[in-house]
């Protein structure tokens, strides 16, 4: 079994009660001057294999790009790699602007 997903309301939800997993924002330095994702860490999809040891394998982790292509592959890396706790965030950072915080910036 690979990777699961979660939609950009559950996120949300888990989040406003405290229950946040570590979000790793997989996408360019000038994607995220466009509109940051609250609370990521971030870490462009290419310096993944090198920074792995930053992320804890304990802890659960969402992958957030812009549509959810890029992260979805990141979240397969990841779990292909021993992280048993990994999410792709359904739609991306586009969806959570959409359903979730139209107040980050799509583009």
């Amino acid at each position: 079994m690979g990777p699961g997903e979660i939609f950009p309301g559950e996120l949300k939800a888990r989040m406003d009660r405290g229950d946040c997993p570590v979000i790793v924002d997989v996408r360019e330095p000038d994607e995220v001057a466009l509109a940051a994702f609250p609370r990521a860490i971030h870490i462009p999809m290419s310096e993944i294999p090198a920074r792995m040891s930053e992320l804890d394998r304990t802890r659960e982790i969402v992958v957030v790009c812009h549509h959810g292509v890029r992260s979805a592959h990141v979240a397969a890396y990841l779990h292909q790699n021993g992280f048993e706790r990994v999410f792709n965030l359904y739609g991306g950072i586009d969806a959570w602007s959409l359903g979730v915080d139209s107040s980050v910036p799509r583009y």
